[in-house]
């Protein structure tokens, strides 16, 4: 398949995008070598090839949920400039209207 104006065009119609006259030779040879690129992967044998769902062998490698040990509200709040004793204290940064 070769691209033209009048393709070029229409995709950037459906796309929602402005191409100024200036690039329109550029874009047009830039699509045009991404379909020839297909075409060559479409010469590749893959009868013997199976799908893939994950690019590795690993499947769900995620840690174990484990309960560990926090701080306490009272380490928390130690270092902070201002505390009412259960949460930090710090100025008004939104104002009602």
């Amino acid at each position: 398949m070769k691209i033209d104006f009048d393709i070029l065009e229409k995709v950037a119609h459906l796309a929602r995008l402005e191409v100024k006259d200036a690039e329109k030779e550029g874009l047009l040879k830039d699509m045009n070598n991404i379909l020839s690129f297909m075409d060559k992967l479409n010469e590749v044998n893959t009868d013997k090839v199976e799908p893939l769902v994950y690019m590795n062998e690993e499947f769900n490698v995620l840690r174990e949920d484990k309960i560990i040990p926090t701080i306490s509200r009272e380490e928390g709040l130690a270092n902070a400039p201002k505390s009412d004793g259960k949460y930090f204290r710090v100025a008004k940064v939104i104002n009602k209207q």
